[in-house]
């Protein structure tokens, strides 16, 4: 997981909480996630994306946040 954070994200950890987040949605488990905006929730999804086969949903209220990470996303 720290590889993946470091090579597309260029950070060297988590935030606190991410971690834990990513464990349980790697184990198939189901996750609630309430943080602050600007503390990372994105990565929170982004990241066992990157690692997992198949496809992911996302679901947000924000049209150009969606597009916005979409567009990032792409480009890794």
């Amino acid at each position: 997981m720290k590889e993946i954070l470091e090579k597309y994200y260029g950070y060297k950890s988590f935030r606190p909480g991410q971690e834990q987040v990513i464990e349980s949605i790697l184990k198939g488990e189901d996750a609630l996630t309430i943080m602050s905006t600007g503390s990372g929730k994105s990565i929170c999804y982004q990241v066992p994306a990157l690692i997992l086969q198949g496809l992911t949903i996302v679901i947000s209220p924000l049209i150009s946040l969606m597009k916005d990470q979409v567009d990032a996303i792409k480009e890794m």
